[in-house]
């Protein structure tokens, strides 16, 4: 679903380091006549699982620190339950409740840009899908942004700030916990019945590929821009049908 001239929910996901916080970096600084037109992107916020998910780490290294047991990982930082990785996107799905419960003309107003990346290791998008809701499923067309296991751990590595691991566009992680999480996913097998709509809970929900392995994010230039325009357009177009 969409309105007027813009898509009410955009869903990003790909793998980490993927390119997914640069696009939407690149949309912010983007103006707004310019982000409706080549983008169908608006004014927009973010519903991002990385803040909660990183929020569950620090609370557990305090508890940990003051000799109380850890809640949510264990020492090494993976979940103590893997139910834990949809708990996050029914926690995405009730901020974006609360954005249409306080103001009823949310969507005409702003799109709502949500992003996450799932392992198989962890149930994959397959899991993640079934514990999106209704009123999201709806509204929304999906952005995968394409990029191969080799491309990510290189891209995780070269972003990673030691000194801001909380940040957005910063954080990373060890080399063996990204092969362990994301080296395998199911995005393929997932999409594989359709080659512009995925089938999720009974909702038909368009979907584009965009290909980064030759990494047009990390620059935030033209040729970002022409590629990110050439597939919101085409998603814009499916959404539309």
């Amino acid at each position: 679903m969409t309105t007027s001239d813009r898509f009410d929910v955009l869903l990003l996901i790909a793998r980490p380091a993927a390119g997914k916080s640069e696009i939407i970096d690149y949309l912010k600084r983007t103006p707004v006549e310019e982000r409706k037109s080549r983008f169908h992107v608006g004014e927009f916020e973010e519903i991002d699982d990385f803040p909660i998910l990183w929020g569950w780490f620090e609370e557990d290294r305090i508890l940990a620190k003051m000799g109380y047991p850890r809640l949510h990982s264990d020492d090494q930082e993976y979940f103590l339950n893997q139910y834990q990785w949809d708990v996050l996107i029914r926690l995405i799905c009730l901020e974006y409740a609360k954005k249409l419960r306080d103001n009823p003309h949310y969507h005409e107003q702003y799109t709502t840009v949500v992003e996450f990346s799932r392992g198989a290791e962890h149930g994959g998008y397959r899991s993640a899908f079934q514990h999106l809701s209704a009123e999201m499923l709806e509204r929304m067309a999906i952005l995968y942004v394409n990029v191969s296991w080799g491309e990510s751990q290189r891209k995780d590595a070269a972003r990673f700030n030691p000194d801001r691991p909380d940040s957005v566009l910063e954080h990373g992680m060890t080399s063996k916990k990204l092969e362990r999480l994301y080296k395998e996913i199911d995005w393929e097998e997932v999409s594989a019945e359709n080659p512009e709509y995925i089938n999720i809970q009974g909702v038909k929900v368009p979907y584009v590929v965009f290909e980064n392995e030759d990494d047009v994010t990390t620059g935030r230039g033209d040729a970002l821009g022409n590629r990110l325009e050439a597939a919101l357009q085409h998603l814009w177009t499916l959404s539309e049908k």
